[in-house]
């Protein structure tokens, strides 16, 4: 009898913790990317572009891009985009520049 009464204290267990995060438990993520990202960018005013892209798990990594002004004298408050990469583990944002990829309008 002791043995079932184990067994079934530890399914109950870890089934509790097979559980979703909920939208709030989201929400905070979301905002502490964004807090780490935008702290780690060297653009002024940088702002988030779309939502964060979570990945799987097994990356351990969100991306946000963010938009932003050069704050170099010389770059005159040019417009920016910076990929920022959040590890989920380390609670660090890694920036890059990014508006080499961004596609450019064409006049025509």
């Amino acid at each position: 009898m002791k043995a079932a009464t184990l067994t079934f204290l530890c399914l109950t267990a870890l089934a509790s913790q097979a559980h979703a995060s909920s939208p709030d438990a989201w929400a905070a993520y979301d905002k502490a990317v964004l807090t780490h990202c935008t702290k780690a960018s060297g653009l002024k005013n940088a702002r988030p572009v779309g939502n964060p892209a979570q990945f799987d798990d097994r990356v351990d990594y969100t991306a946000l891009l963010l938009q932003g002004q050069y704050p170099q004298k010389h770059m005159k408050g040019q417009q920016g985009t910076e990929l920022c990469l959040y590890n989920k583990k380390t609670k660090t944002a890694y920036v890059t520049e990014w508006d080499s990829v961004r596609p450019t309008a064409k006049s025509q």
